[in-house]
């Protein structure tokens, strides 16, 4: 019986998650997983060694040699030969986050909904959001608010910090291929591409009434095609890939 993979930890969500060459937009795609681009970016963007790698992602340093030797391979051979690059998959899990400062108690039975925020609307630009709104959600009514800092935390960490906060879903209005993936692997539904209200927006989508478009993205802003309802659509939910 092969040994169970070991979920690698992991710190930071790349803000990209593809890269390809201008005059080969057809160019074939090579998978780099979240794995193998953790190494990278804690061994030459950081500039840490194995070991210390190794005790960050919560594994064998014989394992961070190996992922860093398949993740330095792939990405030669993109640049070399002219191939896309892909950052997805990975046997991962999030490096704990510490939840933000006197959170509100969550019902078992409760949804926890969140929304970045701006003096009552929603706050555009997910990445750099300051403030969530929270709401727990009960048989399709808001029974509880709460405005919570986000303490710095940039595109890469705000997954991890609203999986702290124990949301279920993320209201937002552009948002990055990235930060999307972030939130599929932290099993929170995405309900992209709304402007307003907060506080409007929460109640519909506990009504269950909510408009929103799954094509959303802060890089260009395109909010293409029709309303969608949300009983629907199913964003993001929670996997552990193999690699």
């Amino acid at each position: 019986m092969p040994r169970p993979v070991r979920c690698r930890r992991i710190g930071q969500m790349p803000m990209f998650r593809s890269f390809s060459p201008d005059d080969a937009p057809d160019a074939e795609v090579i998978r780099l997983t979240l794995d193998e681009y953790e190494t990278l970016r804690l061994m030459d963007a950081e500039g840490l060694n194995q070991e210390s790698c190794a005790a960050r992602m919560n594994v064998a340093r014989t394992t961070v040699t190996a992922i860093y030797e398949s993740a330095r391979r792939k990405t030669a051979t993109a640049l070399v030969q002219g191939k896309r690059l892909q950052i997805t998959g990975g046997c991962c899990e999030f490096a704990p986050v510490p939840p933000p400062e006197h959170l509100m108690m969550k019902g078992i039975q409760s949804m926890r909904i969140a929304i970045p925020y701006e003096q009552g609307e929603i706050f555009q630009h997910f990445g750099h959001t300051e403030q969530f709104k929270l709401y727990d959600v009960e048989n399709g009514a808001i029974v509880r608010e709460q405005i919570v800092d986000t303490n710095g935390s940039g595109h890469g960490a705000l997954a991890g910090f609203l999986q702290a906060a124990r949301a279920d879903a993320l209201i937002c209005g552009g948002i990055g291929g990235g930060a999307q993936m972030a939130l599929a692997e932290a099993g929170i539904k995405l309900y992209a591409g709304v402007t307003g209200s907060a506080d409007t927006a929460a109640k519909a989508l506990a009504a269950g009434s909510l408009e929103y478009d799954p094509d959303a993205r802060c890089d260009h802003h395109d909010h293409h095609g029709e309303g969608h309802d949300c009983h629907s659509h199913g964003c993001g939910e929670h996997s552990c890939h193999k690699a």
